[in-house]
């Protein structure tokens, strides 16, 4: 995939990388990068190495998983017919495999040579949030987890639509039941105040007719996948934001992005995954402005915002505390180490606070600070400990949380001690 023309560059931009903007450049825009990473991109001017990232990303997996993901879900007589023992042991199977399928992401996220790609694929999953705990099968998840990875450096609009219609989605934000007469507003609210608009920028009004329009949209429930029932529909006159229109769901989508509301909203929530904490509001305009004007194109925002002298500003380095998955994956991907089970690293992402596919709620996981407290610091500093020890002693037994058995390689031997910053975990520090 190659980055849509962006701006001139401005002079800042024309600047060479040395080793310390290397680290940090891939640090805050994947995960923490092997040594030859860092030495490839060195001398590179920060205007090549943007669109050095932006232009080389993936689409696909690069790792094997699980077979059973092709497996068709029981159809809804077969679920029926489950006596409660059997429904039981689904459930347990079911788990087991929600396990396998968080293993398998940690695994793709540790090996893909374009860990934007996964980073990206993670803050979706974050934004356009689906959770197990209605999300009943993992193949629903997954298919939902494949969607953002193939959409998470192309089109916002696209993605907008697609995730609308997804069916895990439409059944944990309850569109699945969403009928004339009696229409849900879930998805409704929540796609105008955490996905598109942000809070205060509509009335419950608004609510009530974008339910309407999104009437009709549903899951199959022997396939479980994407359905549209005309019978469910609500066909008659809705208004919206100020537009009126017979609109079905694409239309009332469609209304949410041409506000700019909605390019500010997503280049601000950027903003707080690659920058600061605290956007520069001259600056994020000019970047919310240009992500309109592509057309919502992905990379035109994130070459737009590692184009402001926010980004590379030093002071805005180490400010940003990485959540468990980046500092759990940066770690084993910083030192190099080999490790026989990715369930082991799941489990460890986990018991740092961060179960994936099973977010807190439909706003996600809070970040920043809240990664932290006396618990998940002792378990981040635990598991580097652990890392260290495997470099010395093989076959170490994993602690009772489930920290995962890393195996020493050479490079992992041959590295430093880690440094506070790294044992916290803060984005654009080396772990």
């Amino acid at each position: 995939m190659k980055a849509n023309a962006a701006a001139p560059a401005s002079p800042a931009m024309q600047a060479p990388l040395d080793a310390d903007d290397a680290l940090f450049f891939l640090s805050r825009t994947g995960f923490s990068p092997a040594p030859a990473e860092v030495a490839r991109i060195v001398g590179m001017t920060r205007a090549q190495v943007v669109a050095d990232t932006l232009g080389n990303v993936r689409r696909d997996p690069v790792t094997s998983w699980p077979d059973w993901l092709a497996e068709s879900p029981p159809t809804r007589a077969q679920r029926q017919a489950l006596t409660p023992d059997m429904r039981r042991d689904e459930q347990r199977e079911r788990d087991r495999r929600y396990d396998a399928l968080r293993a398998a992401w940690v695994n793709e996220m540790v090996m893909t040579p374009s860990p934007l790609t996964e980073r990206m694929t993670l803050f979706w999953h974050g934004h356009f949030t689906s959770g197990q705990d209605k999300v009943p099968y993992p193949q629903t998840m997954a298919a939902q987890n494949a969607l953002l990875r193939r959409e998470a450096l192309g089109n916002f609009g696209t993605l907008l639509h697609a995730v609308a219609k997804d069916p895990a989605m439409l059944q944990y934000l309850d569109g699945a039941s969403n009928r004339k007469g009696r229409p849900n507003e879930n998805f409704a609210r929540e796609v105008m105040e955490l996905f598109t608009l942000g809070e205060g920028r509509y009335t419950q009004r608004d609510v009530t007719e974008a339910a309407r329009a999104m009437t009709g949209w549903s899951v199959d429930p022997d396939t479980l996948r994407f359905v549209v029932r005309p019978e469910w529909h609500d066909a008659g006159d809705k208004t919206i934001l100020g537009e009126t229109g017979a609109f079905d769901g694409d239309g009332f989508l469609d209304i949410l992005l041409k506000r700019p509301d909605t390019a500010r909203f997503i280049a601000g929530k950027l903003w707080r995954e690659f920058v600061s904490d605290t956007p520069d509001a001259g600056a994020l305009d000019i970047v919310a402005e240009r992500f309109r004007a592509s057309g919502y194109d992905i990379r035109a925002a994130l070459a737009a915002l590692w184009s402001t002298d926010a980004f590379w500003d030093p002071r805005n380095r180490g400010v940003l505390v990485k959540s468990p998955v980046e500092f759990v994956v940066g770690s084993v991907r910083l030192f190099d180490v080999a490790y026989g089970d990715p369930q082991m690293l799941a489990n460890t992402v986990r018991t740092l606070g961060q179960n994936l596919f099973y977010p807190p709620n439909v706003k996600g996981w809070p970040g920043g600070a809240m990664w932290i407290n006396s618990t998940t610091l002792l378990a981040r500093k635990q598991f580097v400990e652990q890392l260290f020890r495997a470099t010395e002693t093989a076959g170490m037994r994993a602690p009772a949380h489930a920290i995962a058995q890393p195996v020493p390689n050479a490079r992992a031997q041959a590295m430093p001690v880690a440094a506070p910053a790294s044992v916290a975990g803060v984005r654009g520090a080396p772990a």
